[in-house]
Order: C-alpha cells, then structure tokens, then sequence
C-alpha cells in the first residue's frame, strides 16, 4: 500500500525549466533517503541525485550546478527542480526512497516514473 506518487514531468524546450514532485503515500513510520534516477530509451537506469532526511544532497556530474533536489519532510515529499535542461536530459525520471512501512522493515521504493521530454 505504500507508494510514491510523482508528478511534474512534460514537455520542455532546450533551456527550459522543469520541477518534479514525488510524494510518499501510505501507512509509515518513517521516510529516510530519497532521490531521483532517470532512464533514457536503450539506457539503463543511472543516478540523478539523492537527499537526505536532514538534508544532505548529492548529484549526478551531469546534472551540478542545473539540477537542484530538495525536500518537504513534514508533505513526506522530494523534488527535483531542473533549470537549463538539455535535450540529453530526456528520459523517464523515477522516484526512490527509503521507506518504513508500519509492521515492515525499511525497504527501497520505485515511483512509477514521469516522462521528461526535451526538445531542441
């Protein structure tokens, strides 16, 4: 029943700006690290960034200084604010966290993936 529900994905031109959203849904006791990865068709699926529950941040070399991850730890909800985008940047963008259900152990988590298209 646990989940991570993503939004914010679309279609953006080269230089352009895009915010996604991923929020934990369900029954837990505690959300530690979360991030973002993405998948490019043919790839496999490579790191974007991740954040930590105090706030710790780290990025993909490919994304510093344009991708910006940050976290609302009272919405249970982590965000990647992408500025400058590229067209390399197209790809599904999942959501990952660190849950713990109630009654469960902390176990990893996939969001379902939103799409982010950019266009040249």
């Amino acid at each position: 029943q646990v989940q991570l529900v993503e939004s914010g994905g679309g279609l953006v031109q080269a230089g352009g700006s895009l915010r996604l959203s991923c929020a934990a849904s369900g029954r837990f006791l505690s959300v530690n690290l979360m991030g973002w990865y993405r998948q490019a068709p043919g790839n496999q699926r490579e790191f974007v960034a991740t954040i930590t529950s105090g706030g710790r941040t780290t990025y993909a070399d490919s994304v510093k200084g344009r991708f910006t991850i940050s976290r609302d730890n009272a919405k249970n909800t982590v965000y990647l604010q992408m500025n400058s985008l590229k067209p390399e940047d197209t790809a599904v963008y999942y959501c990952n966290a660190d849950l713990t259900p109630i009654g469960f152990g902390t176990r990893n988590y996939w969001g379902q993936g939103t799409q982010v298209t950019v266009s040249s």
